[in-house]
C-alpha cells in the first residue's frame, strides 16, 4: 500500500467513537482515524468513486443507521475495490448469530467491546499490534 495509512471507525455512538480514539492515543496508535457515524457515510468513503486512498483497517460497528454493519461489510466484500480491504467488527452485541453472520460475511475479526475502559484500552492496543503492526495487508486496488 502507499500513501497515508488510517483507519476508518465506523461508529454512531460519540462516546464510543471519543472512548475507541482515547484508547488507540493512550496505547500511542499514531495511526489517523477517520470517522463515519452511519453506514452510508462508510460506503461513500469506501465506494464513493473518487479513487482515494483507502484505509488501511475498517473497525465496524453492527448497529448504524442508514446502513447497518452488516449491510456495509457485504457491500464492502462484493465491491473489486475493497474486497480484500480487512474489516474488523468492533461491537457491543453479545449475539452469538451476529457473531455468526460477521464471519458468514467475510468479516477478518470480531471483537466485543468490553464494558470496562482499561480492557477496552488493553483490547485496543492488542488491535493496534497485530493489525498495524504484525499483519501483512493484501495488496489493494
Amino acid at each position: 500500500m502507499t500513501g497515508e495509512r488510517h483507519i476508518l471507525l465506523v461508529e454512531d455512538n460519540a462516546d464510543d467513537e471519543l472512548l475507541t480514539i482515547r484508547a488507540f492515543r493512550q496505547n500511542r496508535i499514531l495511526t489517523e482515524v477517520r470517522v463515519a457515524r452511519d453506514g452510508q457515510e462508510a460506503l461513500d468513503q469506501l465506494l464513493g468513486g473518487t479513487g482515494g486512498q483507502l484505509p488501511h483497517l475498517v473497525l465496524l460497528d453492527l448497529k448504524l443507521p442508514k446502513v447497518d454493519g452488516f449491510g456495509v461489510l457485504r457491500r464492502i466484500r462484493q465491491a473489486e475495490r475493497t474486497r480484500l480491504l480487512p474489516v474488523v467488527i468492533l461491537t457491543s452485541s453479545r449475539e452469538d448469530e451476529d457473531l455468526r453472520n460477521g464471519y458468514l460475511l467475510g468479516a477478518n475479526s470480531y471483537i466485543r467491546k468490553p464494558v470496562d475502559f482499561d480492557q477496552f484500552t488493553a483490547a485496543v492496543r492488542e488491535l493496534g499490534l497485530y493489525w498495524l503492526a504484525l499483519n501483512e495487508p493484501p495488496p489493494l486496488a
